[in-house]
């Protein structure tokens, strides 16, 4: 099992009960005793009973107030025992409001998207509609020691794939965010960009004002980074990046001050096998070994994500209203001539809450937020989709664009397990009971110790390091040879180019994380009566050669459908995994990492004696890096006939549509992708307002 995979019970430290509110200026008060995300029950709040008419304007005033402890709890209208008369449901209360913008999918680019929005005018109403619920305060969440634990819990939609064929028929498990903040509540915090050449290939294909030099200002708007202190610079070769970062934005960014003691080794090993450290890594090239900024908020050592970083410092706003548990089943579209291929307008979303329909309106625009996994499903569920698709589910065509749900990329890991020294602290120690309160008691007390560390041992290394030239010149053809349309030629071009020998010692092909703990996917026998401690080496390949698809079925579920290894390129990807692994056993085999390395587990050496066997053991050990993009793509230079959408983001065909999050990628990226997407969200806002004619 992945490191922390799996729910598990965190208890968070207790709020105590408290009243707030008192200086309101209306003095009549109802009393409400609140149940919280996290267990038992909260303090007592007290409220003015105009705040509680909708039944949901509750959840900006009830979050403004929360906001004032420490531990900043937000609790949804959906979790109220409200019991007053003449009360309208939240669901009620949220269709009849009325907005000039819907947010459809409450995660990283939504709250990020509603938030700005709702900050640049007060008359400005957004609406934002969240299928998961409120985990603000909750340490599954927040702490940062054990991310990972909420995958596969409430909080997660666990999503699976269609059999793989290139796995060998495997079902590959795709966890993402059911819960305000989205996926940024679930991930690994690591917080990095890709490659300059990554997001100027973007505009090549068309995409104007979507190259590093447009992005680089929204990059730095969302984040504000906080600079180390200078021993945790010299101990962890830490860099400053100068020039390249954001100072005063939401997403709080940081470098820890404690880790595992595998990373005192990191640099000086890939040093001596020709990896150079990079000295910026967030200023255009991430190629090297380095240490990971990450999303964490070094002030109170927790989890800086999209529902902390833009929702709660806004939530106080009257013009901002989030209803969450809300499902949403498709995108209002009319016509005054009856329909047509590109005379469509968004007008709202029919949406499900506590087991009840409901319409809500948008006078200005709908925005799906929903991610690259769900912004398809929402589009083919409204009729905007490739005819075939939304035949056979029985849906009517309003909107015929086969390019939704297509052009899939996922970022694929295959994992090295070693057995370790069992003297080392290790964050697998914090599946032991006593040591995770050990943990807890040491993190209440001075927000140090186990809770507060996170895999930061990154090197992304080109494909020119690990596989010999002659061989990658034969491997990576300069064009693809497969029937294909124009846009998936002209994205495999730039592809290709990726590789060839201009750009392979350029870009970082490979991610390869070193962390203690156990990250495999393999199941290994109890070891009670002989604890052993592991290390995972993680192969992480950044461009994909495998395409996929995310469609609904006949029967309107989700089919999931990445073709890892497999489809008509795929194959590339198993030989440059295949290469990737040999370089990745020079590594663990170099000192001074080496010196911690007592076996390794998996591979075994059967299972890495030939490459015919290599291959088979990647095929069985391969899982998502959670990074999937591309299904809602920009269209760029070909319009609808290469895309979704267009380089504003609107939806091709339908006005008042567009999509925001990182389904919009034409091409996948050398990064772990949340700073991206709240770069895309950053610049989504900017040209919203634009477009719309409101001054910022």
């Amino acid at each position: 099992m992945r490191r922390g995979e799996g729910p598990t019970k965190v208890e968070s430290p207790p709020v105590p009960t408290q009243q707030v509110g008192s200086n309101l200026k209306n003095k009549s008060r109802v009393t409400v005793k609140v149940p919280c995300v996290v267990g038992g029950f909260g303090p007592l709040f007290l409220f003015p009973p105009c705040v509680h008419k909708s039944g949901l304007l509750s959840v900006d005033r009830y979050t403004w107030l929360l906001s004032l402890q420490r531990r900043k709890h937000i609790i949804s209208a959906t979790h109220f025992p409200l019991s007053f008369e003449r009360m309208a449901s939240p669901g009620e209360a949220f269709a009849e409001k009325g907005f000039d913008f819907l947010v459809v999918g409450g995660g990283t680019a939504g709250l990020t998207v509603a938030a700005r929005l709702a900050d640049a005018s007060p008359d400005i109403r957004v609406g934002v509609l969240e299928a998961g619920g409120l985990a603000i305060g909750d340490g599954l969440v927040e702490w940062p020691g054990i991310a990972g634990r909420a995958l596969g819990s409430h909080l997660d939609w666990s999503f699976e794939t269609a059999p793989q064929p290139g796995l060998g028929g495997r079902v590959v498990p795709w966890n993402r965010g059911r819960v305000l903040g989205g996926s940024s509540a679930l991930n690994y915090m690591t917080w990095n960009r890709a490659a300059q050449q990554d997001y100027d290939d973007w505009k090549e294909l068309g995409n104007e004002g979507w190259g590093w030099d447009d992005l680089l200002p929204f990059f730095k708007k969302s984040e504000n980074f906080h600079t180390p202190t200078s021993k945790s610079q010299k101990a962890a070769q830490i860099a400053l990046h100068d020039g390249f970062v954001g100072v005063g934005g939401p997403v709080q960014v940081s470098y820890p001050n404690e880790f595992t003691a595998s990373h005192a080794l990191w640099h000086q090993t890939l040093n001596s096998v020709g990896v150079e450290t990079n000295d910026a890594h967030l200023a255009g090239s991430n190629v090297g070994c380095w240490t990971s900024t990450v999303s964490v908020d070094p002030r109170t050592a927790t989890r800086s994500y999209a529902a902390t970083a833009y929702y709660q410092p806004n939530a106080w706003r009257m013009n901002l209203v989030v209803l969450t548990e809300a499902e949403v089943l498709e995108i209002l579209l009319s016509s005054e001539d009856g329909g047509g291929d590109s005379n469509w307008k968004a007008t709202g979303v029919r949406f499900t809450h506590q087991g009840t329909e409901y319409s809500a309106s948008a006078s200005r625009e709908v925005i799906v937020s929903a991610g690259s996994v769900q912004s398809p499903q929402i589009l083919e569920l409204s009729g905007i989709g490739g005819k075939e698709v939304l035949s056979a589910a029985g849906i009517p065509v309003k909107v015929d664009n086969p390019n939704v749900g297509e052009n899939l990329q996922d970022h694929m890991t295959t994992t090295l397990l070693f057995e370790v020294d069992p003297s080392l602290p290790n964050p697998d120690d914090l599946k032991t009971d006593s040591l995770l309160v050990a943990a807890k008691e040491e993190y209440a007390k001075s927000l140090t110790g186990p809770l507060t560390v996170l895999p930061v041992s990154m090197a992304y290394i080109p494909a020119s390091t690990f596989i010999p030239p002659s061989t990658l010149s034969t491997l990576i053809p300069s064009t693809l040879n497969t029937e294909q349309t124009t846009s998936a030629a002209d994205r495999d071009a730039l592809l290709c180019r990726r590789f060839s020998s201009s750009s392979s010692s350029k870009l970082g092909h490979m991610e390869f994380v070193f962390d203690l703990g156990n990250w495999s996917p393999i199941e290994l026998p109890p070891n009670d009566s002989n604890p052993k401690k592991y290390a995972s080496m993680l192969q992480i390949l950044q461009y994909p050669f495998s395409k996929g698809s995310i469609h609904i079925s006949p029967t309107r579920s989700l089919t999931i459908n990445p073709q890892y290894y497999s489809g008509k390129n795929g194959h590339l990807d198993l030989e440059v995994a295949l290469h990737a692994h040999r370089f990745a056993e020079r590594i663990v085999a170099a000192q001074p990492l080496a010196t911690l390395i007592k076996k390794q587990i998996s591979p075994t050496p059967e299972e890495s004696a030939t490459d015919d066997n290599l291959r088979k053991w990647l095929r069985k050990v391969m899982v998502t890096d959670w990074h999937p993009v591309g299904t809602c793509a920009m269209g760029g230079r070909l319009g609808r006939e290469g895309g979704v959408v267009d380089q504003r983001l609107k939806v091709y065909g339908v006005q008042g549509l567009r999509i925001v999050d990182a389904s919009v990628m034409p091409l996948q990226i050398s990064a772990h992708l949340q700073a991206t997407v709240y770069a895309i969200a950053e610049k989504a806002a900017v040209m919203v307002l634009e477009d719309c004619g409101i001054e910022m």
